[in-house]
């Protein structure tokens, strides 16, 4: 069977075509600057890659764009649409309306739809992505994952706020967490790799470092604890996004600079993390270049950023009661030896160690990282989001 996972922004639309008799992707791809002029679609299959412009005023265009990338006989995958057994969709928020993966119904859909105000920048977008491909494939299973699920297991202790419970009762003001699929696949993966599968007590810190970052505290294969928060903006700082602060500081800003509370926001989301902090970048390679060359500032936000991770990694052992083991991931786990160094350095008392060789040469698979007499195992995994998706996927379709 094949699976076509779509992940739909606001103005650009990612894909993969996935045979699941392997498990690999067969065609990739995205949308960019749908809805704006010189739009284009990079398409890969067959070791090709393909630019294609094309007029995408809608995500409804772009879907047709992709779809006719697939068939083309020159740079396609497959040769008919009714290869398609289903359709994957990423879906940011569930709220506490779905806890697992689910059918995207028109009951469903109308559910997902009343949850927009909880995710106002990427769910009205996602759906968007829905609607255009059930109005193209009309009888093909689509089945919507969500970033949140993942996190409906959090204990109520870790989710609630220290405001006025009629905050959650009648707003559902409460921690809900992302990256869900994301720690939700490195976790089972690093269960496998040990040989702890269905361990109730095998206690995993996953670490999804990239221009958005979040860290869980995983026990059995259940989320017990993350670091974002209500929205995507709480938790470490990040590329161009705060992290914690004090809520105090949102009026403050807004007076000093005379700013609405929409533009604060803005202000706190786009240009503040270590993008702010260095003024060089968002990008951690740039920001390594920059300190390597004597950029204090520079240097500063990457202390910064791994120190904050450095902490909630201390958090997260001490509310698990203890760590088996350590998951680096994403773009910035996956790839900066720099990064993940700092994080486990002075960590002995915890019983992480890592070896210095094994984190410069990290391969295209699992890497044990940890030092030979490191109580904690310490694992780069690159993860697959897509992959997650394309499962539920094929296992509701089905």
């Amino acid at each position: 069977m094949k699976v076509l996972v779509i992940n739909a922004g606001s103005s650009s639309l990612k894909y993969q075509l996935i045979d699941m008799d392997t498990e690999k992707a067969i065609a990739k791809g995205g949308c960019e600057r749908i809805g704006l002029e010189g739009s284009f679609c990079k398409h890969k299959a067959k070791g090709v890659e393909k630019v294609i412009n094309a007029p995408m005023p809608t995500h409804k265009e772009a879907i047709q764009v992709v779809l006719d990338a697939l068939v083309d006989k020159e740079y396609g995958a497959i040769s008919s649409m009714k290869e398609i057994d289903a359709v994957g969709h990423r879906i940011v928020h569930s709220g506490e309306a779905f806890d697992k993966s689910a059918l995207l119904t028109d009951e469903n859909m109308a559910i997902i739809e009343s949850l927009s105000e909880l995710a106002p920048l990427h769910q009205p977008a996602n759906i968007i992505g829905v609607k255009a491909c059930k109005a193209i494939m009309p009888n093909v299973p689509m089945v919507g994952v969500f970033d949140t699920a993942f996190h409906s297991t959090m204990p109520e202790k870790a989710y609630i706020y220290g405001i006025p419970y009629e905050a959650y009762t009648k707003h559902k003001i409460r921690r809900y967490g992302f990256h869900g699929t994301s720690h939700k696949f490195v976790s089972e993966e690093a269960a496998k790799y040990l040989g702890r599968e269905n361990d109730e007590n095998f206690k995993v810190i996953t670490m999804h470092l990239g221009n958005g970052s979040s860290i869980s505290a995983v026990k059995g294969g259940k989320s017990m604890d993350t670091s974002m928060s209500f929205t995507p903006l709480g938790g470490v700082p990040m590329g161009t996004r705060s992290g914690d602060l004090d809520p105090a500081i949102v009026e403050f800003l807004a007076n000093k600079y005379n700013m609405t509370l929409a533009e604060t926001l803005t202000y706190l989301n786009k240009k503040s993390g270590v993008s702010g902090l260095s003024g060089v970048s968002s990008d951690f390679r740039d920001l390594s270049e920059a300190a390597k060359n004597g950029n204090h500032r520079a240097a500063l936000a990457l202390d910064v950023f791994t120190y904050s991770c450095k902490k909630y990694l201390g958090a997260y052992a001490a509310a698990l009661g203890g760590a088996d083991c350590v998951v680096f991931t994403a773009g910035i786990g996956e790839h900066d030896k720099n990064v993940r160094a700092a994080i486990a350095e002075n960590m002995e008392y915890m019983g992480i160690k890592i070896d210095a060789d094994k984190n410069a040469n990290i391969g295209d698979g699992i890497t044990e990282i940890s030092a030979d007499d490191s109580k904690v195992k310490v694992l780069v995994i690159p993860t697959n989001e897509e992959l997650v998706i394309a499962r539920d996927t094929l296992r509701l379709a089905k």
